[in-house]
């Protein structure tokens, strides 16, 4: 009785979470946090503005599976799979019927599904910094681990571990999100910068001098309304922002350190605020369809925006490398960002094939072609980014637009690509430091590590 009412209380918190924080990864009160429309994005897709949910997909053969979604570009990849699989695996068919829902209310519904005990469905996207509170007490989630067995040594670890809870696997990964450079060479080219060379938050200073002096350009977004660079520069720190109870470290070293950076190129003018306080919001797009900021760091995701939102870019101008870090013996670490878990409830009527299906779909070389061709994102089956068919297929639209291969790009920093651990802390995190943190440090001048300390204590009284 005493692990239900604990499970109840999560619960019920998490409803009051999602309703605050609407939005996959690094959200803010008025981000999105999902990969596809930005991990602190303020852009809504369509699946999100829709006042009521729209179910697609389903037929008269095969076992019955609902899924709910709150990406409308998810549910086409979801029906395309089934039909393949239905098609290889006629005697386990699937009748897939998909749900598109507004994020917020489709958080809230499975809470209170998840509390009630009925109404769930047997599938669900679950946002990744929603992530931790359905695991408090007794997670209402199928273990998958032993449906993800079969891909688990072709699958980016680090996007495993983020949906997982004591070595089990609940929830399976949409993408990698590996952290990236994106450089504009339109404007570094006019300053004598080359991309290639930038290997550390120093060479990064130095070549975004330049390009102030030479264009009057920004080299950079200085962003307060994203964490996502505050996140990547403790992940290459090998750092987070909670140990490993959960609790957070604002206040750490490494933290002090990042924000210092930040603030650095900030008053230096190398990195200059951008309108709306995001590179991933309808006024930073604008900002930088214009050519004012040479550098976007964001994970590989990223690539969608271009020719979705920057229609004045033209293919051939964004180089694409690793990240900047702190030392160049670590040039090559990346940050896996963002996210979006699929689970199986356990009110599932079918959990057996719903989490074979699921893994299938998700973690498959087959599936994971098309979260490449399809939905456009880096896939977590290492096993792809070295096949030639898919990685070098001049008709793929981000293979063709970008200077380098994103695919060259991942093989560099396979080997590295950390994550930030997603606890019950980090949307009281974000809220702090988008709220207050990154303003006082980039626009009202407060010493970083004044505004680090001042963080941690905001954030301890704040979770109690």
């Amino acid at each position: 009785m005493m692990r239900l009412r604990k499970l109840l209380s999560s619960l019920m918190a998490a409803a009051i979470l999602v309703s605050a924080f609407a939005g996959c990864n690094s959200g803010t009160p008025t981000s999105s946090t999902t990969e596809e429309t930005g991990n602190d994005s303020s852009v809504s897709t369509p699946a999100e503005e829709e006042e009521t949910a729209e179910e697609g997909g389903g037929s008269a053969e095969g076992t019955p599976l609902e899924l709910w979604t709150f990406q409308e570009v998810h549910r086409t990849f979801y029906e395309t799979m089934a039909d393949k699989w239905n098609e290889a695996n006629p005697d386990k068919a699937v009748n897939l019927t998909v749900s598109v829902q507004p994020f917020s209310d489709m958080h809230n519904k499975l809470t209170i599904a998840l509390q009630s005990g009925e109404g769930a469905p047997d599938m669900c996207d679950v946002e990744i910094n929603k992530f931790p509170t359905y695991l408090e007490g007794e997670p209402q989630f199928v273990d998958l681990t032993s449906y993800v067995d079969p891909y688990r040594d072709e699958i980016v670890a680090s996007r495993l571990e983020v949906y997982s809870k004591d070595g089990v696997n609940y929830g399976i990964p949409t993408h990698v999100g590996a952290t990236v450079a994106f450089y504009d060479t339109s404007i570094l080219n006019e300053a004598g910068v080359d991309y290639k060379e930038i290997k550390t938050w120093d060479d990064y200073k130095e070549a975004g001098l330049k390009v102030v002096e030479a264009t009057g350009k920004a080299m950079g977004a200085a962003e307060t309304n994203g964490i996502f660079i505050y996140e990547a520069m403790l992940a290459a720190q090998d750092a987070d922002m909670t140990d490993e109870n959960g609790a957070p470290t604002l206040d750490s070293p490494e933290s002090i350190k990042a924000l210092t950076t930040i603030q650095d190129l900030a008053q230096s003018g190398v990195d200059q605020t951008i309108p709306g306080g995001s590179v991933d919001g309808e006024e930073g797009y604008g900002a930088i369809n214009a050519g004012g900021y040479a550098t976007i760091i964001r994970p590989l995701w990223y690539m969608s925006r271009y020719p979705a939102y920057m229609e004045g870019i033209e293919a051939g101008r964004i180089g694409i490398a690793p990240m900047p870090v702190f030392d160049e013996a670590d040039f090559g670490v990346s940050y896996g960002g963002g996210g979006t878990g699929t689970v199986v409830t356990v009110q599932s009527e079918n959990p057996e094939l719903a989490g074979e299906w699921l893994c299938w779909a998700k973690l498959s070389e087959e599936g994971n072609r098309d979260i490449w061709n399809v939905l456009g994102f880096d896939p977590c089956n290492t096993s792809l980014w070295e096949d030639e068919e898919l990685t070098t297929n001049e008709d793929n639209q981000f293979i063709s637009f970008f200077i380098d291969n994103p695919f060259d790009v991942l093989n560099t920093i396979k080997d590295d690509i950390r994550t930030i651990k997603s606890t019950y802390a980090v949307p009281t995190i974000s809220d702090i430091m988008t709220t207050v943190t990154l303003p006082d440090i980039i626009e009202n001048g407060v010493p970083a590590e004044e505004a680090a300390i001042a963080a941690q204590e905001q954030a301890v009284n704040e979770l109690g």
